[in-house]
Protein backbone atom coordinates (compact mmCIF):
# COMPACT_ATOMS: atom_id res chain seq x y z
CA UNK A 1 0.00 0.00 0.00
CA UNK A 2 1.27 3.60 -0.65
CA UNK A 3 -0.82 6.84 -0.75
CA UNK A 4 1.01 9.23 -2.43
CA UNK A 5 0.71 13.43 -1.96
CA UNK A 6 2.19 15.61 -4.39
CA UNK A 7 2.45 19.15 -3.58
CA UNK A 8 2.87 22.27 -6.79
CA UNK A 9 2.06 25.18 -8.50
CA UNK A 10 -1.74 25.57 -9.03
CA UNK A 11 -0.67 27.07 -12.64
CA UNK A 12 1.76 24.36 -13.29
CA UNK A 13 0.17 21.38 -12.12
CA UNK A 14 -3.78 21.75 -12.39
CA UNK A 15 -3.87 21.04 -15.92
CA UNK A 16 -1.36 17.77 -15.47
CA UNK A 17 -2.47 16.30 -12.38
CA UNK A 18 -3.03 12.89 -14.43
CA UNK A 19 0.60 12.81 -16.27
CA UNK A 20 1.71 13.30 -12.32
CA UNK A 21 -0.28 10.63 -11.14
CA UNK A 22 0.87 8.07 -14.14
CA UNK A 23 3.81 8.79 -14.36
CA UNK A 24 4.50 8.14 -9.96
CA UNK A 25 2.12 5.43 -10.58
CA UNK A 26 3.82 3.93 -13.29
CA UNK A 27 7.26 4.26 -11.40
CA UNK A 28 5.68 2.36 -8.22
CA UNK A 29 4.32 -0.31 -9.48
CA UNK A 30 7.70 -0.69 -12.13
CA UNK A 31 10.20 -0.49 -8.71
CA UNK A 32 8.22 -1.41 -5.72
CA UNK A 33 5.57 -4.03 -7.45
CA UNK A 34 2.26 -2.18 -6.74
CA UNK A 35 -0.56 -3.59 -8.47
CA UNK A 36 -1.63 -1.62 -11.25
CA UNK A 37 -5.54 -0.84 -10.20
CA UNK A 38 -3.94 0.20 -6.39
CA UNK A 39 -3.62 4.36 -6.90
CA UNK A 40 -4.42 6.70 -3.85
CA UNK A 41 -3.07 9.85 -5.22
CA UNK A 42 -3.87 13.11 -3.78
CA UNK A 43 -3.14 16.79 -4.95
CA UNK A 44 -2.22 19.51 -2.99
CA UNK A 45 -2.25 22.75 -5.38
CA UNK A 46 -1.27 26.38 -4.26
CA UNK A 47 -0.88 29.50 -5.90
CA UNK A 48 2.39 30.51 -6.33
CA UNK A 49 2.68 32.91 -3.50
CA UNK A 50 1.63 30.03 -1.31
CA UNK A 51 4.30 27.39 -2.13
CA UNK A 52 7.69 29.29 -1.79
CA UNK A 53 11.06 27.77 -2.54
CA UNK A 54 12.82 30.45 -4.45
CA UNK A 55 15.90 27.97 -5.15
CA UNK A 56 13.56 25.97 -7.62
CA UNK A 57 11.97 26.33 -11.10
CA UNK A 58 7.83 27.27 -11.51
CA UNK A 59 7.70 23.14 -12.20
CA UNK A 60 9.23 22.19 -9.00
CA UNK A 61 6.88 19.55 -7.68
CA UNK A 62 6.47 17.68 -4.13
CA UNK A 63 6.01 13.85 -4.30
CA UNK A 64 5.83 12.36 -0.88
CA UNK A 65 4.67 8.30 -0.24
CA UNK A 66 3.51 7.17 2.50
CA UNK A 67 3.68 3.35 3.09
CA UNK A 68 4.09 0.46 4.76
CA UNK A 69 7.62 -0.33 6.01
CA UNK A 70 9.66 -3.01 4.59
CA UNK A 71 10.94 -1.53 1.39
CA UNK A 72 14.76 -2.35 1.28
CA UNK A 73 17.32 0.68 1.29
CA UNK A 74 17.74 -0.45 -2.43
CA UNK A 75 14.13 -0.39 -3.45
CA UNK A 76 13.95 2.96 -2.09
CA UNK A 77 16.91 4.02 -4.04
CA UNK A 78 15.39 2.54 -7.57
CA UNK A 79 11.95 4.79 -6.68
CA UNK A 80 13.61 7.87 -6.19
CA UNK A 81 15.70 7.44 -9.72
CA UNK A 82 12.43 6.59 -11.64
CA UNK A 83 10.53 9.63 -10.53
CA UNK A 84 13.47 11.92 -10.89
CA UNK A 85 13.76 11.04 -14.04
CA UNK A 86 10.21 11.76 -15.11
CA UNK A 87 10.37 15.08 -13.59
CA UNK A 88 12.47 18.26 -14.53
CA UNK A 89 12.45 19.62 -10.48
CA UNK A 90 11.24 17.12 -7.76
CA UNK A 91 11.99 16.11 -4.65
CA UNK A 92 10.42 12.65 -3.27
CA UNK A 93 10.04 12.18 0.14
CA UNK A 94 9.05 8.19 2.16
CA UNK A 95 7.43 8.15 5.07
CA UNK A 96 7.27 4.83 6.32
CA UNK A 97 5.18 3.44 9.25
CA UNK A 98 4.30 -0.51 10.46
CA UNK A 99 1.56 -2.09 8.50
CA UNK A 100 -0.49 -2.26 12.44
CA UNK A 101 -0.59 1.54 12.21
CA UNK A 102 -2.62 1.23 8.79
CA UNK A 103 -6.83 0.45 9.16
CA UNK A 104 -8.01 -0.82 5.88
CA UNK A 105 -11.43 -1.58 5.66
CA UNK A 106 -11.77 -1.63 9.04
CA UNK A 107 -8.75 -3.93 9.63
CA UNK A 108 -5.11 -3.18 10.70
CA UNK A 109 -3.09 -3.95 8.03
CA UNK A 110 -0.67 -6.58 9.50
CA UNK A 111 -3.86 -8.93 9.67
CA UNK A 112 -4.49 -8.57 5.74
CA UNK A 113 -3.56 -10.67 3.14
CA UNK A 114 -2.38 -8.67 0.66
CA UNK A 115 -1.83 -9.68 -2.90
CA UNK A 116 1.37 -8.02 -3.37
CA UNK A 117 5.12 -7.89 -1.80
CA UNK A 118 6.10 -5.41 0.58
CA UNK A 119 9.34 -6.70 1.34
CA UNK A 120 11.47 -5.30 -2.10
Amino acid sequence: MAHVKLYGRRDVWAERRREASDAVHECLVQEWGLPEDKRFHRFFLMDAEDFLCPQRGESYLIVEILCFAGRSEEAKRRLHRAISARFDEVEIIIVESPKVNWGIRGVPADELALPYRVEV
